[in-house]
């Protein structure tokens, strides 16, 4: 158990290292030194009420490891366990600090996934980090639905999304897409992202990238590194990933109709079915 607990945590840690400020010479210098940059952007600045049940899950949480970023300690639905977010993953902690938990919770009496719950609310509040000024989107008049897209250039599920760019938006769906270059920071993958995204026209840029088609290499201030942080601290495990516009995972690549039929659930107050398709990464 402690062997898992130390993975998972240290996993965290090297996910949480991985974003960056928005400065120019980030995307000159990729790789470690992009990382650095942005490092004290995720410093964690958790904080709990003294002599609280938060306060004894926090410790005991930096007891296994003291370095890893802690983004969120609630009371949990769980009786007698506080829920905590480290790097996208839900772990779960008695009142008395005692014992950790790691996996999902599942409320029978009301089909619900209390990690996936608490995972959206996370992704709601770092979705609003970004704006949509560092967004490349593409979207119908008036729109009925606005979806946040983690994409990578290379992944053939993210191909396959955007080929169909146009069925979403006939279904009323606006798609936001953010970036997340699967091969990490420093890597071919990630340099044509940024070219992407310093493109003079983004929209084209990533279509012509995603048919594989050359996009000349520019260098620019960028939200590149920080969205693929971003998106690690949000519980992303595959490209793309598609979020509702409260956080909620609909899944990787979902078919147009398919997806405007599960934000209707949504919008209802519905649990929609996530979808099982394969990811890219």
């Amino acid at each position: 158990m402690r062997t898992l607990l130390l993975a998972l945590l240290g996993t965290a840690v090297s996910l949480a290292a991985c974003a960056q400020s928005n400065s120019p010479a980030t995307a000159a210098r990729p790789g470690a030194e992009a990382a650095k940059v942005a490092a004290p952007m995720l410093a964690s600045t958790l904080k709990v009420a003294p002599g609280s049940a938060a306060e004894r899950a926090r410790n005991a949480i930096l007891k296994v490891n003291p370095q890893v970023q802690i983004d969120q300690i609630t009371t949990s639905e769980l009786p007698g366990f506080q829920e905590a977010i480290i790097g996208g993953q839900v772990v779960y902690v008695s009142d008395d600090g005692r014992y950790l938990l790691q996996g999902a919770a599942y409320d029978i009496d009301h089909k619900r996934n209390l990690a996936e719950a608490t995972l959206a609310t996370l992704r709601h509040k770092l979705m609003a980090t970004m704006p949509v000024s560092q967004r490349i989107v593409f979207a119908p008049p008036n729109p009925k639905y606005t979806i946040t897209v983690f994409t990578d250039v290379e992944c053939g599920y993210c191909r396959k999304l955007h080929s169909q760019i146009a069925d979403y938006n006939r279904q009323g769906i606006a798609v936001e897409y953010v970036a997340f270059p699967r091969m990490g920071l420093g890597s071919d993958d990630y340099r044509k992202m940024v070219a992407v995204w310093c493109a003079a026209d983004p929209r084209r840029a990533l279509t012509d990238a995603k048919n594989d088609r050359p996009v000349p290499y520019r260098n620019c201030k960028n939200p590149v590194a920080t969205q693929y942080a971003l998106g690690q601290r949000m519980g992303l495990t595959g490209t793309p990933m598609i979020l509702a516009a409260d956080g909620t995972q609909l899944g990787g690549y979902v078919p147009p109709e398919q997806l405007r039929q599960a934000l209707d659930k949504l919008a209802t107050g519905s649990t929609p079915a996530v979808s099982t398709a394969a990811n890219g990464v």
